[in-house]
């Protein structure tokens, strides 16, 4: 049971954790938006490639034994055809809000994600998740104390009556993205053509950086036909393959005062929507 003034320090912490732009009033009226504001806020949180920040340390940090766990589980709900990657990536990424993105750990956000998944497709009832949360604390109410948890399922279900995405039933014996091959017709582009990407708006969901967009670079390969991310991350079953391109950016241009050499390059990996090609 919780006091009042644990409630009160709890959305303190609340209020303390969100995110805001410090110029302009929480729901600020109309005439204090102007575009540049309105496009800021409607980035997507995870798109945060060339963002000002200070510099961290790199760690290379094992996983531990929850953060296994939590890779296979997502991985299993992709192999039985409960959700496509793009799907885990969007919910556990974006659909977040910048606060929960960048303030909790990675398999965090996956775990969220597992479960609004399950719930949103009729898996489980929210209901259920919670009561069965609660069975869990009360189970480790002491803390793990070294023991690893364990799995008490009420019961075995029938994976035959389970929902499967088009996806899953198209792809089996075939693979990823395998299973879309001949269907984007000829490439528009070729090795060695020089692209631009589209500036594009950027709702809800991309694979696209935004520190890319509106810069030229040069196809360094043509990759595979597939699903662009902005269509298979709602797992539309009519979505239409395109062109994958690995795009080569020389880092000089690409990065406003960038002070290594002229021959540093870039790669990534950009669908053919996001490119038009230069005479």
């Amino acid at each position: 049971m919780s006091t009042a003034a644990e409630r009160a320090a709890q959305l303190d912490l609340v209020a303390r954790l969100k995110s805001s732009y410090p110029e302009i009033p929480d729901a600020p009226t109309p005439d204090l938006m102007d575009h540049d504001r309105v496009t800021a806020y409607l980035k997507t949180v995870h798109d945060v490639g060339g963002e000002p920040d200070a510099p961290i340390k790199y760690e290379n940090k094992q996983y531990e034994v929850w953060e296994h766990n939590t890779y296979v589980m997502c991985e299993v709900l992709a192999w039985r055809g409960i959700w496509v990657s793009e799907e885990r990536r969007r919910m556990g990424n974006v659909d977040l809000g910048r606060a929960i993105y960048l303030g909790i750990p990675y398999y965090a956000r996956w775990l969220l994600a597992v479960a609004r998944v399950l719930v949103e497709k009729h898996h489980i009832a929210l209901g259920e998740l919670s009561e069965r949360m609660v069975e869990v604390q009360q189970r480790y109410a002491g803390g793990l104390a070294g023991k690893a948890i364990e799995a008490y399922p009420k019961f075995e279900g029938d994976g035959t009556q389970v929902r499967r995405n088009h996806h899953h039933l198209a792809a089996v014996g075939k693979g990823d993205p395998q299973v879309f091959a001949g269907q984007a017709g000829e490439p528009r582009y070729s090795v060695g053509d020089r692209v631009r990407v589209r500036e594009l708006p950027a709702l809800f969901y991309t694979r696209t950086p935004e520190y890319v967009r509106g810069a030229t670079g040069e196809i360094a390969s043509v990759a595979y036909e597939s699903p662009a991310a902005e269509d298979e991350t709602w797992d539309r079953p009519d979505a239409k393959p395109e062109w994958f391109y690995v795009v080569r950016f020389t880092l000089s241009e690409l990065w406003h005062g960038y002070t290594g050499t002229t021959s540093d390059t870039l790669q990534t990996e950009l669908p053919e929507r996001w490119l038009e090609g230069m005479a």
